[in-house]
Order: structure tokens, then C-alpha cells, then sequence
């Protein structure tokens, strides 16, 4: 046995374990040994059957009985229910919505159930006391009334293993004695077909053959002794058959530090790697910068200086820019960038033709900056292009020296390859073979989180052309982006970038207005809202879906729809405003006409998914409804606001909410206490988790690494090992394991 090798050829797997594997993402032996345990349940603390009552959340182990699917007399929901039933009694399981239950388990298993205690109430009939006359006599028969009594007890969709033995344990210790014994067990995340149990007792099999003797520890010795990790192998017994808490946790730390270190030594090589190659020469007449600022229609903030100076710095440095500028909702990121790119232009390097590319990650934001762009640069001769799947546009016009003219593709593509076009502005169609820079020197991305590394890197080699040579010089790279970010996740996934926050909003700017409106407020909330739409002001709607779900296939979901909103606020809410509708399925002439109506006011109200979430400016819509607000993490719904943010009109942001659980309530209530998205970014970490972050899965990142993300020690202890590693060893010549290692995860990485 090989640790890579097969893992269906050393166990017995019918087709449907392969197939559940496969979706789980195991592989291969070493995929198994890091499939890593959810959680550990605790035999200690099990429950008799006959000493449960109503409201507990209780364990119980049991011998399964009765197993059957049904449906509900008067839900008609389809359900799976039985019995678990031990020494001291038995008590009911119900599964709603999960009939496959009764098929996936037999009677007669023996299992683990864990789930909250409910009891039914009944009808049973009562015999009333007969009613007597005056005398005694009795004047009505004696009868049998309904009344409504509590019950049996009953698990109502408990979470259901199947188990060797009554009570478990974990088997034989790999720690200490043979006769020790644990009351911790492993629980894994399963998949049909696949068991928590089956998952353990493989794992089990590899710790007692050879191959586990051949795993080596990419972790030098050092850096364990420094921190106090335990070795691979220890870890490998510790998170699958802990003896007790401290030591599961022990070994995740490890396992967390482990990944942690791999992806910031990968990011360590690319920024070495990256500084070597020589870049375009940009001496920037910083007077002339200052008096470009000076024509924005706002005054600069502080954060907005303190970015482009540190970006003009770089430009005189000796290698390339890799910069990425973190800016909150309405910081200023765009003029940041626009006057950082008349910096390029106005260069005194001597080079003629410096270009500069502008890549975003939706026509409408390219638009949006096509536009801002032209309002930045319109006293002056250069050449802006708009470059997208579907238009290509210049400026200036022949015609109209103030504005832009739709041309063909070939002609604007022979003006970007000889120079002629200064900045070029488009979407993912920049990096197509066909788009050829004559003098690339300055390269922007906006919302980088949206572009893979393999994009960003084809877009820095555009410059030279295709036809780039070993020795040209690459551009600098500006990557932008508004989505909050956690520092630990900053400074683990943008390793190879320095950074820089804009922390300011323009003078003038009011704080926003922002309301938790439960379902019992909606009629007062609109009232308010219809206030101030009767005063010019637009407003954005937000549903977390385009259409309507399918009944006989999502019943359980509930959640409103862009499609079905904009009916409903249409007949009974806002009759006297037209109302538009945006998401993803339309298409881009449909997207451009709607914003372009929404833009000039026809439009009053636009109905959205969260693709309004990026780059859609628009001053006068101030007021934005977000539905279902529980459905999005924090720094979602601080983006989304963000769309209302974008004058010194007052802003109101309504976050409407289905939900009666206080946990979820009391998350949206940090809307209106943070001070800003990085702080709910990193609220939103600690409260919902690293793998619930609006994009983060991503990255290619696992759960037990997510988790390192919320402990900054951590992340800043890898980080600086990583850098000195690669300052003594960059090609980690001396670390073979370490190099294979980074070298498969670069590989494997989603991101790449």
C-alpha cells in the first residue's frame, strides 16, 4: 500500500461507496488520512431512553425498529419514522422531508441518535360530568368532549449513525495501553453510501498497515519545536482517535498551521519570482499628479492620498508593482486608480505609448468605468476603449470630440496594438489572444477576488504582446477590491501583494440609515419608503433568487424571487412607479437597457439579485430593501447597502427579514453598530464561520485552514516562517517534502 496510491485498490467498495468517495473528494489513501472528523461525539454523555423529557437535546444509543416511510395526515409531507429503543424503553424518530431515511438504514441496526425532544399533543375524548336540575335530577346525558392533551415524546428529524456496539467506543487505543479506552468517537461528514463509521474503520486499517510508517513530515523540525506541534503521525492519531478534547484540537492547530504555511510559502515564491523580472520605468511629475486630484468633483481624503503616494513609489522601484487596494463601500478606489494611470501617462520615463488596462468583472461595472474614466480624462488627448463581450467603444468620438462612438473590433484591436489607445478598459475579453498592448505598463483589476490567478497572470503578460520574450518588462499591477476582508484572510490568500486600505469615505458623505424590519413591520416600513420616493429618490429591491421555486421540487425553500417581488410591489405597493427587473439571466443588451432606464429615473424601483452587489452607481437611488437578509453574511449585506452610498443624498438601507431566531437576529443587528465592512467582515468570521464567507470556498482553501483564519497568531506565525524560508531556500531546494507539497497545492488550488 502506497500512500497516493488508489484507495479502490486496497478496500472493498461497491459502485455506490466509489461514487459517494468521489464526491467527497477522496481519492487516493493520503485523501483519507486528511478527510478530517466534523466533530467528536461523547459516549459519556449519552441518555437512557426512559430518562429523556420534552425540550431536551439529548444522545441515545439503540437498536433500530418500525421503520416506514409515510406522510403527514394533514401536511401530506413525506417523511421516514420509526423507533430506537433500548434496555429502558423506546421512543419515536421522525424525519420530515427525508424519506430516504426509511431506505438507508434496516431495522435491527444498532445506532446513534442525536436530536432535540418534542412531544405531540393528541385528541383524545374526555367524558364530561353530567349536568343535574335543582333537584338533583339529571337533566343532560353524560357526554365525551375533544380536548387537546401532551403526548409521546419523539426525536423530530434527529441526526441518525449507525454504530458497531451498545454503548460505542472507539475501539482499540493507539495511545497508551491496549485495555484504555476513549469516549470520544469521530464523526465525519458523510455522503450516501458512505458512513461516519465506514470512514473511521478505514482509517483504522491504514493506521495499522505499513503505509502510515511512510508518511513524512513537510513541517521542518524546527518549526515544530517552535511552535510545540506534534509530528504528522501523532497529529494523524490525535484528530482521528483522540483520547481527549486537548488533543483533537491540538492536532487541527497543527493540521490548520500546516496548510496555512503551505499557501503562504506558494504565495512567498510567486512575489520573489515576480520581483525579479524587470518592469516599465515610471517617473511620475508628482506636481502635475496633485493638480489632476485637484479636478476631481470631491476633495481627496487622507487614505486616498497616502494610496497614491505609496503607488507612485512604486513605480520608481526597481521591480513591478504588486499591490492590492482594500477600499470600503464609496471609499474612492476609482480615483485612486484614475490618477495613478495619469501618473503612466504623463511619465517622464521617456517611453511613448505607456497603456494602461482596466479589467472588471461585469460589462456594467466596465461600462461604469468607462465612463468615470472619460469624465477624468476629458481635457485631455488620450484614448480611452471599452472592450467587452458584446461593444467596443472609443473616446473620443471623431464625431463628438466629448464623447464615444461604437467601433468595429478589428479596427480597435489594430489601435490597442500600435499604441495608439491609451487605456483600455473591458472584461475577461482583455486576456483573449486577439487583445495585443504595444507598451503595457500599468495593469488594474478591479474586484480581483472575481478573477482567478491564471487571468490576472495573462493579463501582466500582454505586455510586449504575445510575442513576449524572456527579459521584457512587465507592467505594474494594481488589484482593487470593495468586498471586506478578514486581515487573517488578507494576509494568507494576498501573501504575494502589498496592501493598502482606503479607510475614509469622501467629506460629505452621511452615515446610513439602516433598519432590521421583521414581517410585522412591512406595512410602516413601506409607508416611510413611499415618503420618500415621492421625493425623486429611487430604490433597489434585493431577493436572494430569479425565480420562483419549483413546488414539487423545492418546497421547503422560501425566499422570494426578483420576478415575483417586482409583480407583487407592482399591484399592491407601489402601483404609481414603473419597476424594473435585473439578474443574471438576462442578457447583456437587456442588463445595459435596464440600467440605462434605472440610470436617467424611468425606472423608479429596481427589482435585483445580488448582481447589484459590485459596481452599479447610481446617486440618486438612496434607498435599498434587502430580502431575506439572513441568507447573506454581513459583509454581503454591507456591500449590497454600499449601492445607496454613492451620494451626500441621506441613504437608507431596509433589511427585511423572514426569520424568528434570535441568533440570526441579534448577527443583523452589527448592520448598525459597525463602523465599517471590515469590521463586519470580521464579525461575520467569528460569528458564522470562514466557510460561510461570501466567496471563500473559492479559493481551494479546506475547512480545518478556514478555521486558522480566525486565530491572527497563527496566520502571522506562517506567514513569517514562510518568508524566511523562502529568503534562504526560494526554490526550497533543501525541503523536497515542503516543495512537493506547495508545488500540489499551486496545482490543485481552485484559485489557479
Amino acid at each position: 500500500m502506497n500512500i497516493y496510491a488508489n484507495i479502490n485498490d486496497h478496500f472493498r467498495i461497491t459502485p455506490v461507496q466509489r461514487y459517494a468517495l468521489h464526491k467527497l473528494g477522496i481519492h487516493t489513501i493520503n485523501d483519507l488520512l486528511h478527510y478530517f472528523p466534523i466533530r467528536y461525539g461523547d459516549t459519556a454523555e449519552a441518555y437512557s431512553i426512559d430518562s429523556l423529557m420534552h425540550g431536551d437535546t439529548a444522545v441515545i444509543y439503540g437498536k433500530l425498529s418500525g421503520l416506514k416511510t409515510s406522510k403527514g395526515f394533514h401536511t401530506k409531507i413525506a417523511m421516514a419514522d420509526g423507533y430506537v429503543e433500548d434496555e429502558t424503553g423506546r421512543i419515536h424518530c421522525v424525519w420530515f422531508n427525508q424519506p430516504y431515511v426509511a431506505k438507508m438504514y434496516t431495522n435491527g441496526m444498532l445506532v446513534r441518535v442525536e436530536g432535540k425532544i418534542s412531544q405531540r399533543r393528541k385528541k383524545e375524548k374526555v367524558p364530561t360530568i353530567p349536568l343535574a336540575g335543582l333537584s338533583g335530577d339529571v337533566i343532560l346525558p353524560e357526554r365525551a368532549e375533544n380536548r387537546s392533551i401532551l403526548g409521546e415524546l419523539y426525536f423530530s428529524n434527529p441526526k441518525i449513525e449507525v454504530v458497531d456496539k451498545l454503548p460505542i467506543g472507539v475501539g482499540d487505543s493507539l495511545f497508551g495501553d491496549d485495555n484504555e479506552k476513549h469516549t470520544l468517537y469521530p464523526v465525519y461528514p458523510e455522503s450516501r453510501g458512505i458512513t461516519s463509521l465506514w470512514m473511521y474503520h478505514a482509517i483504522q486499517k491504514i493506521f495499522k498497515s505499513s503505509v502510515f510508517e511512510q508518511i513524512e513530515d513537510p513541517i521542518p523540525e524546527e518549526i515544530l519545536k517552535k511552535y510545540n506541534l506534534p509530528t504528522v503521525k501523532t497529529a494523524m492519531i490525535w484528530i482521528h482517535t483522540p483520547l481527549n478534547k486537548d488533543d483533537a484540537l491540538s492536532a487541527r492547530k497543527r493540521f490548520s498551521f500546516e496548510e496555512i504555511f503551505t499557501i503562504q510559502l506558494g504565495k512567498q515564491q510567486a512575489k520573489k519570482e515576480y520581483e525579479t523580472l524587470p518592469s516599465f520605468a515610471i517617473e511620475a511629475n508628482r506636481d502635475n499628479v496633485r493638480e489632476f486630484i485637484k479636478r476631481f468633483p470631491f476633495t481627496a481624503t487622507n487614505a486616498q492620498n497616502q494610496a497614491i503616494t505609496k503607488i507612485l513609489d512604486d513605480f520608481n522601484r526597481d521591480h513591478a508593482m504588486s499591490r492590492l487596494l482594500e477600499g470600503d463601500v464609496g471609499s474612492g478606489k476609482t480615483a485612486v486608480a484614475a490618477a495613478t494611470a495619469y501618473a503612466v501617462m504623463v511619465s517622464r520615463s521617456g517611453i511613448k505609448n505607456l497603456q494602461v488596462a482596466y479589467m472588471c468583472p461585469t460589462e456594467i461595472l466596465a461600462t461604469q468605468h468607462f465612463e468615470s474614466f472619460i469624465s477624468f480624462f476629458s481635457y485631455m488627448p488620450i484614448q480611452i476603449a471599452l472592450i467587452t463581450g458584446s461593444v467596443c467603444k472609443k473616446f473620443p468620438s471623431k464625431v463628438n470630440p466629448k464623447g464615444w462612438t461604437d467601433i468595429s473590433r478589428a479596427q480597435l484591436l489594430k489601435w490597442v496594438a500600435d499604441g495608439s489607445i491609451s487605456v483600455v478598459i473591458g472584461t475577461h475579453s482583455l486576456i483573449q489572444k486577439s487583445v495585443v498592448f504595444r507598451n503595457l505598463a500599468y495593469v488594474i483589476i478591479d474586484e480581483q477576488h472575481r478573477f482567478g490567478t491564471s487571468q490576472r497572470a495573462k493579463l501582466v503578460k500582454k505586455a510586449g504582446g504575445e510575442a513576449r520574450t524572456h527579459g521584457s518588462p512587465i507592467p505594474h499591477l494594481l488589484s482593487m477590491t470593495a468586498t471586506p476582508i478578514p486581515r487573517t484572510l488578507a494576509l494568507t490568500m494576498y501573501g504575494d501583494l502589498d496592501l493598502t486600505l482606503l479607510d475614509e469615505s469622501p467629506a460629505g458623505r452621511k452615515p446610513i440609515i439602516t433598519e432590521l424590519v421583521l414581517p410585522t413591520d412591512r406595512t410602516s416600513t413601506y409607508e416611510k419608503i413611499g415618503l420618500e420616493l415621492k421625493t425623486g429618490r429611487q430604490m433597489y429591491v434585493i431577493c436572494p433568487r430569479i425565480d420562483e421555486p419549483d413546488p414539487d421540487k423545492e418546497a421547503a425553500v422560501i425566499a422570494k424571487s426578483v420576478k415575483e417581488e417586482a409583480r407583487r410591489l407592482k399591484q399592491k405597493i407601489f402601483p404609481e412607479y414603473e419597476i424594473g427587473m435585473l439578474h443574471g439571466k438576462m442578457t447583456p443588451k437587456e442588463k445595459d437597457s435596464t440600467m440605462t432606464k434605472f440610470n436617467n429615473g424611468t425606472i423608479k424601483i429596481l427589482c435585483a439579485t445580488s448582481v447589484v452587489e459590485v459596481g452599479v452607481n447610481v446617486p440618486n437611488a438612496t434607498i435599498i430593501i434587502i430580502e431575506g437578509a439572513e441568507r447573506f453574511g454581513l459583509a454581503q449585506l454591507h456591500q449590497l447597502r454600499g449601492r445607496v452610498m454613492r451620494s451626500t443624498y441621506q441613504a437608507y438601507c431596509y433589511a427585511f427579514t423572514e426569520t424568528n431566531s434570535v441568533k440570526s437576529i441579534e448577527r443583523l443587528k452589527a448592520l448598525k453598530t459597525a463602523k465599517n465592512g471590515f469590521e463586519l467582515a470580521e464579525l461575520d468570521l467569528s460569528q458564522r464561520g470562514s466557510g460561510q464567507l461570501s466567496g471563500l470556498k473559492q479559493w481551494g482553501v479546506s475547512d480545518i485552514a478556514m478555521e486558522a483564519l480566525k486565530n491572527l497568531k497563527m496566520v502571522e506565525a506562517a506567514r513569517s516562517e514562510a518568508m524566511h524560508l523562502i529568503d534562504i531556500d526560494p526554490t526550497l531546494a533543501s525541503y523536497p517534502i515542503l516543495k512537493k507539497r506547495v508545488d500540489a497545492h499551486n496545482k490543485d488550488a481552485h484559485f489557479e
